[in-house]
């Protein structure tokens, strides 16, 4: 039987990258899913290609949502897993960020993921319980020149997660609260970054010189953890952060022509 037969789940952002990935790996293991995004034909494609039911919506747009969480109620018949993935990343030092900027980002990135859960919970309180993941970062974990918003709204999704967990405790309501950390993942995002007249960003050659392992993860490295944190394998998991950043966030490593000393 597969992890997550008999599951609903609704998944936002999943047009492209991680959302994607995420649609693509609970739908194999059995979930029913509702996906939203602003990419209608990419949501679309997804949709098609995972049997799942899409929505185009802006996950900063409170109206639309009841009909979000309707959808997963008359087409499913409930909502066992939500994963906030939608999010969004604007680089630049911070005193140069305008205000819209810096409002559009904490939009997205902090008022999309709580309105997924202000409007999700309740029917996944009615469905019985299940699992909520919200998608921060590693940029939640520690700062970041030049991404002071994005970590502001990453380190707030890591904390939101952790009180939710806690309020979903003490309401004895079945419901499991956690927050992903990815590191640098090699997905469709990067090409999206303002970097002014400078070329797109290579995820894999950043990752050559920051990641431990050597090399950007993909976006199935999270859907994978996603996966784990929406089954009942972690039954016993709730306010705690998954991190999947090829040790990132462990430390650095220095590697030296011919081995480390001593080899």
């Amino acid at each position: 039987m597969a992890q997550l037969d008999g599951k609903v789940g609704l998944i936002t952002g999943a047009a492209s990258g991680i959302g994607a990935a995420c649609a693509r790996v609970l739908a194999r293991e059995g979930a029913k899913l509702v996906l939203t995004d602003l990419d209608q034909a990419g949501g679309e494609r997804v949709a098609a290609e995972t049997g799942a039911v899409f929505v185009r919506h802006d996950v900063t747009d409170e109206p639309g949502w009841p009909a979000v969480i309707a959808t997963a109620q008359q087409r499913f018949g409930g909502l066992h897993i939500i994963v906030a993935n939608a999010g969004i990343g604007l680089m630049g030092p911070a005193i140069d960020m305008s205000l819209a900027d810096w409002r559009r980002q904490m939009a997205v990135n902090v008022d999309g993921v709580f309105l997924t859960v202000k409007h999700g919970v309740p029917l996944m309180r009615r469905s019985g319980g299940g699992s909520v993941v919200m998608m921060s970062s590693v940029a939640g974990l520690r700062g970041s020149a030049n991404l002071a918003c994005y970590s502001a709204t990453k380190g707030a999704v890591r904390l939101f997660a952790k009180s939710l967990a806690l309020e979903c405790a003490q309401a004895s309501d079945n419901i499991r609260v956690n927050s992903v950390h990815p590191g640098i993942i090699d997905t469709p995002i990067w090409g999206k970054l303002p970097v002014g007249a400078n070329a797109p960003l290579q995820p894999q050659a950043i990752a050559a010189t920051l990641v431990p392992l050597g090399e950007a993860g993909t976006a199935e490295d999270i859907a994978n953890g996603v996966l784990y944190l929406a089954s009942d394998a972690s039954r016993h998991v709730t306010g705690s952060e998954l991190v999947i950043d090829g040790g990132i966030t462990a430390g650095r490593i220095t590697r030296f022509p011919g081995g480390p000393p001593g080899s």
